[in-house]
């Protein structure tokens, strides 16, 4: 149930910074939400703790099966610290192969301090035209990658909203009917 809200509260914090934020239909995807605009779309997997561990606290980012997520299956993870009313936005890439990370931490270890309120992460990858956010190596200042694959399904997805939004603007006229083919 904590899921679900943590969720709801991702999608109000997320909508107050200006955020386009959808949910794929059923509940069979690795992500939670895209976050994006017509072009382009990145996966965010949401999740949250209250379990306080090692001067922070720590939050499990296991799939269905009770293991790692798989490489690829989101491109940030949101970590909310519900606790401290804190926000983690993660590259895919920070996380991979972890079952847990810790936060809000004021260890001199601390890993993922430059990331709390980086919503600027989201921005930028969801703003940034042909590049792919989870592939590359981000960082709290940001990076390039490369391009969505054609054949996946945001490849798909952003060929189709381009095709959508150049028929809404004029720039391409409707698709013939077959008898005029």
């Amino acid at each position: 149930m904590r899921g679900e809200w943590a969720e709801s509260v991702f999608m109000a914090r997320a909508g107050e910074l200006g955020f386009a934020v959808s949910r794929p239909w059923g509940d069979s995807r690795s992500f939670d939400f895209v976050v994006g605009q017509p072009g382009h779309f990145v996966s965010v997997q949401v999740k949250s703790t209250v379990c306080r561990a090692g001067g922070g606290y720590e939050c499990c980012i296991k799939g269905k099966k009770d293991e790692p997520y798989e490489p690829g299956s989101f491109d940030f993870l949101a970590a909310y610290v519900v606790l401290e009313d804190v926000w983690y936005i993660l590259p895919a890439a920070k996380v991979a192969g972890r079952e847990t990370v810790c936060l809000f931490s004021k260890s001199k270890y601390a890993r993922y301090e430059d990331y709390q309120e980086a919503w600027q992460l989201l921005r930028e990858a969801s703003e940034s035209k042909g590049t792919e956010a989870g592939a590359g190596e981000l960082t709290a200042r940001g990076a390039a990658a490369p391009q969505f694959s054609p054949f996946s399904a945001f490849g798909r997805l952003e060929a189709a909203m381009k095709q959508f939004e150049q028929r809404l603007t004029g720039k391409v006229g409707p698709p013939k009917q077959k008898d005029e083919v």
